[in-house]
């Protein structure tokens, strides 16, 4: 179908057809105008780095869905979302996963999420929960303020939108706290198959691949750009399955290192694979002369194609920041039971930033160089706040390092224990805490990072 459009001219009026109608001429400013010159305005992403034959874009289409009806892995909410007929349940399966699999493997994400819909089946058991519930069964699956925004978002379902969930992705970014636009646009092509296309990581590899897009791929330029070419590739009839096959596609197939290109089934549309192929003596135009001087898509030129990277040349990212070194003392305060059984003191967390809500051993930043003898002396001071009575430094043991990596933060836990004698009385104007047994502090919501001190 081609679009039409009029496009300013010096000259008659001039009726544009086909791809020169997607691209118009900007229509100059009026300073431009007053001036006699026209305003300089950024250049189309040249055809290389675009999906311009409509004959191919059915073809990658029908290539892909076509491995994928073949191919997919067999994943519970997948299953939950072609079997449930309601609507609402089916969206609501789609996004428990979603958020799940946000930073997270698929492996490690199957036996939380059968235990959440076996647990919460529904937006409204959900919304009825505690967060502490929440917060125990999201424990070591990490980026804990996922799982708070989930219950978050579905108490806001049940009570301000009569448990119906919005129906289009524009809608769930705008009404759901912790939506944003990849996971609004899985739950509305998965589950009410609107023809919506989703970028994440996976998707980024793939598209940059197929077109050569060697810019920083988080650039928001970058990314506007692959939203749209998301958004034009997505089959009509299966948005929701084309979607799920690309990032199928990036999480087996065309994965970070050593990619499975002969496996590829959209292989003859990938100008990454055959710039591998051919080097540069071939008629496909190459990324490097793809007909625009300064491509905002193409590499930068001082990093050029690296011939032993072959399609793993794309994409590129900006370095990586590294994450900052934090260390934290934390100590084992240990007493015996009723039934003799030892029981530790843990206490909760504040209700906002890094591991909210979460329960742990008692704890406190230490400065990079302090030397042992003063960690000694101020982890002393933090725990006669818990304890109620004086704690001599000397009587820390100090048990070793624990590190742990956060997505952001290199943290080191130095380790100490402390055993007590008696009953200690805890002070209620603190924040809360409690004494439990080895398997109660694992049936609570601790971080994996306090597991490994444990």
């Amino acid at each position: 179908r081609q679009r039409l459009c009029w496009a300013p001219a010096s000259g008659p009026v001039r009726l544009l057809r086909g791809p020169a109608a997607l691209h118009p001429p900007p229509r100059p400013d009026r300073a431009a105008l007053l001036a006699g010159t026209p305003a300089a305005a950024p250049a189309p992403p040249p055809a290389p780095h675009l999906f311009s034959d409509p004959a191919e874009t059915e073809a990658l289409r029908g290539d892909l869905l076509a491995w994928y009806d073949k191919c997919k892995r067999d994943l519970p909410w997948r299953r939950l979302a072609a079997m449930e007929l309601d609507a609402d349940r089916r969206a609501y399966a789609v996004w428990v996963s979603e958020i799940m699999l946000q930073q997270t493997q698929v492996a490690t994400v199957i036996d939380y999420y059968n235990r959440w819909m076996q647990k919460w089946p529904t937006l409204q058991a959900l919304a009825q929960a505690s967060l502490e519930e929440v917060n125990e069964l999201w424990a070591g699956l990490g980026y804990y303020s996922r799982g708070k925004r989930l219950q978050e978002a579905a108490r806001k379902v049940v009570s301000e939108l009569a448990g119906r969930m919005p129906r289009t992705a524009e809608d769930l970014q705008k009404l759901l706290p912790g939506v944003g636009r990849y996971t609004a646009g899985a739950i509305a092509s998965i589950s009410y198959g609107q023809a919506t296309g989703v970028v994440d990581g996976n998707v980024i590899r793939v598209l940059c691949r197929l077109r050569c897009i060697g810019a920083d791929s988080s650039s928001p330029a970058v990314l506007d750009h692959l939203w749209a070419m998301a958004n034009a590739l997505v089959d009509r009839s299966r948005p929701g399955d084309f979607n799920q096959a690309l990032m199928e596609l990036g999480a087996t197939v065309c994965v970070p290192k050593a990619p499975l290109c002969g496996e590829c089934p959209v292989k003859r549309h990938c100008q990454a694979r055959r710039r591998k192929l051919f080097g540069k003596p071939t008629p496909v135009p190459d990324v490097e002369d793809c007909g625009v001087g300064g491509c905002p898509l193409c590499p930068p030129a001082t990093e050029p194609w690296d011939s032993s990277l072959g399609v793993t040349n794309f994409p590129r990212k900006a370095a990586k920041k590294q994450p900052r070194a934090e260390r934290t003392a934390t100590c084992v305060l240990e007493r015996r039971g009723c039934h003799g059984a030892p029981e530790f003191l843990i206490v909760q967390r504040p209700t906002s930033g890094l591991l909210a809500g979460l329960w742990e051993f008692p704890s406190l930043p230490l400065a990079q160089d302090l030397p042992q003898e003063q960690q000694r002396e101020v982890l002393a001071d933090h725990l006669r706040a818990w304890t109620g009575r004086p704690v001599a430094a000397g009587s820390l043991r100090l048990i070793g390092e624990v590190v742990h990596i956060f997505s952001h933060i290199h943290q080191t836990y130095v380790v100490y224990s402390l055993p007590l004698d008696g009953d200690v009385t805890l002070d209620p104007a603190l924040s809360p805490s409690r004494w439990v047994t080895e398997e109660e502090f694992h049936a609570s919501a601790v971080s994996t990072a306090m597991k490994k001190v444990l």
